[in-house]
């Protein structure tokens, strides 16, 4: 796909998983190139701005940060709509945060729209010897549900640009597929309904 005539694309990405895996951390170290060592549990959901280049495309991104805690997900739940890329969220030092991956996926696959990008992110990867998910599990549970995926430290800022990066160009890639099949499809209904009239 041609994006050197293409600007100002806006993509919405949703940041979900267990509290205190690190998204707002994650998104804190994006967007501010910050990181706090006090631990804030984020209520209902909050969202951040960051514009980027992809080539020749400038895409502006809002960056949605929702609570893990369960009394908030009928609040998160909405903000599903309209997202164009996903980022499950897991703590590769806490094993039960990577047992409830799946049930992320399966909450993205109830609310999201078809053809979202996805990608599963071992946050916290700081040494191995704190590491409790293996990174050959963490990669078979991301093929098994299509994502991609990536292990990220928000406070060592190891991987995180490449995640948003990885996440950023997924999502663009198949928003602008889809609206190349959606122009397709007007076209040749065209062309049918023309014929038609013309044969008439």
């Amino acid at each position: 796909v041609d994006l050197s005539d293409r600007s100002d694309i806006l993509l919405k990405l949703l940041l979900i998983g267990d509290m205190n895996v690190g998204k707002s951390s994650l998104l804190f170290r994006y967007i501010d190139d910050g990181f706090s060592k006090t631990y804030m549990s984020t209520i209902g959901v909050d969202f951040k701005v960051k514009t980027v280049m992809i080539g020749n495309t400038r895409v502006k991104l809002q960056i949605w940060d929702t609570a893990g805690q369960e009394r908030f997900r009928t609040i998160t739940s909405t903000y599903y709509r309209g997202a164009h890329g996903i980022i499950i969220v897991y703590d590769v030092n806490d094993v039960k945060t990577f047992c409830n991956v799946e049930k992320w996926v399966q909450e993205a696959q109830t609310y999201a729209d078809e053809g979202v990008a996805r990608i599963l992110v071992g946050n916290k990867n700081e040494g191995e010897e704190l590491k409790t998910v293996a990174t050959c599990d963490a990669q078979r549970l991301a093929a098994k549900n299509s994502c991609l995926f990536i292990e990220t430290s928000a406070k060592n800022d190891e991987n995180v640009d490449q995640m948003f990066d990885f996440i950023t160009r997924e999502a663009l890639r198949l928003r602008l597929n889809a609206a190349q099949k959606t122009t397709r499809s007007s076209t040749n209904s065209w062309s049918t309904n023309t014929y038609l009239w013309i044969k008439n």
